[in-house]
């Protein structure tokens, strides 16, 4: 027999077998690999694409649309902790500074997503939670977690949060607002305006946010407008996987300058 013979005789051996055992394990491996790896790219691509729209409440609200089925499986898929520690912030600040019982202290959060802020907080005993969020759908979501008492969508932080009153609540939180596309760092004078004197807000920023915009520099104006205080920066922390975040704390002070509803 000669040896092309026998190398063609090889040949169908080795297809018979993989036919009868299948794939070799690098071949599942890579397989595997590629369907974990597909929906994961995807999430990034959709969050990079919700960066690209310069604050535009029409389009922003479009894209939370069709997202907030999925919002919370996709948030697990690019290690988005942001939630978790926004809402553990906001109970150190609740201990150290705030009297009276955790289910007595009144909670806005701002830019409430599907609830995964109000998840965390209510884990932690708090209790009086309402939000607002641009996405009707989004806020939808939020309110069937039974979490909040109010979820209200259509609610752009890039405006007057006229709905609000001044000195609302005493507690606000914000997560995942303050990124590239989305919210302006003057929202943040909102924050303060719907949190009473001596109350706290507890904000998010991407790193990549608190670089590319003038967000600091709206904190240095409203501090020295006499606005709120910055207590606490808690700079390049975990967010996502892919990038750190900074994690800010303000008190608003008791001569805080009056900020009237229109």
């Amino acid at each position: 027999m000669s040896f092309d013979a026998l190398d063609a005789n090889a040949d169908g051996a080795g297809r018979a077998l993989r036919l009868i055992i299948g794939p070799n394990t690098k071949e599942l491996s890579m397989s595997t690999q590629d369907q974990q790896t597909a929906p994961d790219e995807a999430v990034r691509e959709r969050i990079k694409a919700s960066h690209d729209l310069d604050g535009d409440a029409v389009r922003l609200a479009n894209l939370y649309r069709g997202w907030a089925s999925t919002f919370d499986q996709d948030q697990v898929r690019v290690g988005y902790c942001g939630p978790t520690i926004v809402a553990e912030l906001a109970g150190a600040v609740q201990r150290a500074y705030l009297a009276g019982q955790r289910n007595g202290i009144a909670i806005l959060d701002a830019g409430c997503g599907t609830g995964l802020v109000g998840v965390e907080l209510e884990r932690l005993g708090f209790r009086l939670i309402d939000g607002f969020d641009l996405s009707q759908e989004m806020a939808a979501k939020a309110l069937q977690t039974g979490v909040y008492r109010h979820a209200r969508g259509n609610v752009d932080l890039n405006g007057r949060l006229s709905d609000y009153a001044s000195a609302g609540y005493d507690l606000t939180v914000c997560c995942g607002v303050f990124t590239l596309g989305h919210v302006r760092p003057d929202g943040l004078r909102e924050l303060a305006r719907v949190t009473r004197p001596n109350g706290f807000v507890v904000a998010s920023t991407r790193k990549s946010y608190a670089e590319s915009t003038s967000f600091e520099v709206e904190v240095q104006r409203l501090q020295d407008e006499g606005f709120l205080e910055l207590v606490q920066c808690l700079r390049n922390g975990r967010y996502l996987a892919e990038e750190d975040g900074h994690y800010w704390v303000f008190r608003i002070p008791t001569s805080a300058p009056p900020q009237e509803r229109p």
